[in-house]
């Protein structure tokens, strides 16, 4: 046997090898054994590095990364309809159903007799909802080519080397096929819970929960470091060319699982009806599983169907996300700690003994203040009910006394500066009245350089709480102020992140007025309020000469909002810091086209479902821009709701109170007019 022929022996046993290991589960030789083989190879291939190939075992490692690059996608990754409950499910069957046959709505079936919905039985595939982070497989002639991240769905990032470092993506499929397979990276929860451990132990962030940490370390520009990390993946679909493609979705998981893929298990059931005790099975061994699942997947297996179905703008029409519901677990409450926030306020956290919710082990939850407090009879010792509100924010529900429950003494000093704390005038709570108290100065900061504010990348809480810990920033202006030898002096910032924070700063400089005056951080004014004012006035320099009389008379400010934006623009300090901003080079641009006559003014709009020819964010600044409010939510003061495919309960809610409701043909019309 000569020494290719020795080469591509020993790839062969340890690809099989690995399969049986990372996707079979079922390993048939021990690790030193494996260890023996991959060393034994990569001898040979040190002696023979002419015989090397890209899809070698030995080089799931590559090169470290400037940058990844973005790439489009050949195949649209699209999002899912999410259903929240049996109900909403129906209703997407109902659809499915519909557009497949018209007269299968209702009451009539697929083959025009009476019947239930639940009598009309097609083909559904479930499987679980994997909560990782989605890729894009490109596979030529069997060989893995490039992985991209989702991305939003058109572009991606090419993160092909990372990916190659996961033991269960074979680098060489079982046959020389082309196929794009999607799937979702994720990190097991017994290895997040070694990772985070690990993380402890040298000191450093741990991770929320097994998602983070997935995405986190696929994100790595070293891939070294991303192969430390026991990621995995379950792929959840393919594309397949040509007259020989799967005709179904299980014929297609089948396939791939063939080709060497670790495939998400899958369920083919009859109908609706089928849907749903799948769902139930899922929901009583979700818990048991080493890997994160918030709900299940259902798609029509027929691809021809599919292909009928089509696509909205967003989701597939064929496919839904079914979410399981938060879960509630009771803990027990060890303590109750006191934070600051950016307004000075005290907030109550409650210290929890450590409990698995949701994808995440909490142990803290917000009390939100003392009233809450009062309203739950809370005390330290208390057994109490904890859910995630929105799958995210620890909420605590309800609490029960226990032997060790006893009242917790409130605070009387700032727990960051120990400044005596006060009560304010007609306001429930307890205040810091430190301007410099640096809890306040890192929320005030936090705040400014967030999403929905001056989006400044890079600007972490740690980062911000080194800045104001060694006093250098005093306010959100000073950040224009630092050179790049003051970055590099913080704690694991190179020059090459310091470089990235500069040109984050510099690129934060010409910005939208609306998003400025929310950085700003006035009591009471947040994102919506902002828009209203740069609807009133074009400038800055405007809002800042406003009378109290002039803030009253608008629309959607309310009285103490008004009183909140006139003493703010009264305060010296406040001028000073916004003076030194602009001088830095701060330039706010009013985008709104404002006309003399507002044609909607005083007019409220919600908007809900997917617009065809506008983003959400798009015809709000076209509404406001005319003068109308766009709250989020439905109520009576609403004159009209936008409905665009796949409306959410917003509809139900406009229709039974007789609200106006507009197509995006008839707003584009309104609009235009």
């Amino acid at each position: 046997m000569d020494i290719q022929e020795k080469i591509e022996k020993l790839r062969k046993e340890i690809e099989l090898n690995s399969y049986l290991y990372y996707v079979e589960d079922n390993p048939k030789l021990e690790d030193y054994e494996y260890d023996k083989l991959f060393r034994e190879l990569e001898a040979l291939e040190k002696e023979h590095p002419e015989l090397i190939t890209p899809d070698s075992p030995t080089q799931r490692v590559g090169g470290i990364s400037e940058k990844f690059e973005a790439v489009p996608h050949k195949n649209r990754l699209y999002s899912l309809e999410n259903s929240n409950d049996e109900t909403e499910l129906k209703k997407w069957y109902e659809r499915v159903l519909k557009d497949l046959n018209p007269a299968a709505s209702g009451q009539m079936s697929l083959f025009g007799t009476q019947n239930t919905i639940e009598d009309i039985k097609i083909p559904l595939a479930c499987e679980y909802k994997i909560d990782g982070l989605a890729v894009a497989l490109t596979y030529k002639e069997g060989k893995f080519v490039q992985g991209l991240t989702r991305g939003d769905g058109v572009i991606g990032e090419d993160i092909t080397n990372n990916l190659k470092t996961i033991k269960s993506i074979p680098l060489k499929l079982f046959e020389p096929v082309d196929v794009e397979v999607r799937g979702e990276i994720y990190m097991p929860v017994s290895s997040f819970e070694k990772l985070n451990k690990k993380q402890e132990e040298m000191g450093q962030k741990t991770f929320a929960n097994p998602r983070n940490a997935a995405a986190g370390s696929i994100r790595q520009l070293d891939p070294k470091i991303t192969s430390e990390r026991d990621l995995s993946i379950w792929v959840y679909g393919g594309i397949f060319e040509g007259k020989n493609a799967p005709k179904s979705h299980s014929e297609t998981m089948k396939k791939l699982k063939e080709l060497g893929f670790k495939t998400n298990k899958i369920t083919v059931v009859d109908g609706i009806e089928g849907a749903y005790k799948c769902i139930q099975k899922i929901d009583e061994v979700r818990k048991n599983l080493d890997f994160a699942t918030d709900g299940v997947v259902i798609k029509v297996d027929d691809i021809m169907s599919q292909n009928e179905l089509g696509f909205t703008s967003r989701v597939p029409k064929w496919a839904t996300a079914y979410k399981f519901p938060p879960e509630a677990l009771w803990t027990n409450l060890l303590r109750v700690d006191f934070q600051v926030g950016r307004t000075g306020i005290i907030t109550p956290v409650a210290i929890l003994e450590p409990v698995s919710l949701a994808g995440s082990v909490v142990s803290r939850a917000s009390l939100y203040n003392f009233d809450e407090i009062k309203r739950l009879n809370i005390m330290e010792g208390d057994r109490v009910l904890v859910k995630k509100a929105a799958e995210i924010i620890p909420k605590v529900l309800k609490a029960e006394k226990t032997d060790n429950s006893k009242p917790f003494k409130m605070p009387e000093n700032c727990p960051s500066c120990g400044s005596l704390l006060v009560e304010r005038e007609n306001e429930v709570g307890l205040w810091c009245p430190n301007k410099s108290c640096p809890d306040i100065l890192k929320g005030k900061i936090e705040y400014f350089v967030s999403k929905y504010a001056m989006d400044i990348e890079g600007f972490g809480e740690s980062l911000i709480a080194q800045l104001i810990d060694r006093n250098m920033v005093r306010t959100w202006a000073d950040l224009y102020a630092l050179s790049l030898l003051d970055f590099m002096q913080l704690d694991l910032i190179k020059e090459k992140s310091a470089t990235n924070l500069m040109n984050a700063l510099e690129m934060s400089k010409n910005c939208k007025l609306n998003k400025f005056i929310n950085a700003l951080g006035i009591k009471l004014v947040g994102k919506e309020s902002a828009d209203i004012l740069t609807q009133y006035f074009k400038t800055i320099d405007e809002l800042k000469a406003a009378s109290l009389e002039d803030l009253n008379t608008i629309d959607g400010i309310g009285e103490k909002m008004a009183k909140n934006i006139f003493e703010y623009f009264k305060d010296e300090d406040n001028l000073k810091t916004i003076e030194k901003g602009l001088s830095l080079g701060i330039k706010p641009e009013n985008t709104y086209t404002i006309s003399d006559n507002l044609k909607l003014k005083g007019k409220s709009f919600v908007i809900t479902g997917t617009l065809e020819h506008f983003s959400r964010d798009k015809a709000q600044e076209i509404l406001k821009s005319l003068g109308a409010k766009t709250p989020s939510a439905v109520s009576r003061n609403t004159d009209y709701v936008i409905a665009g495919e796949n409306p959410g309960s917003k509809l139900e809610k406009a229709k039974s109170l007789g609200i106006t409701v507009l197509s995006e043909e008839e707003f584009k019309n309104m609009i235009e007019q």
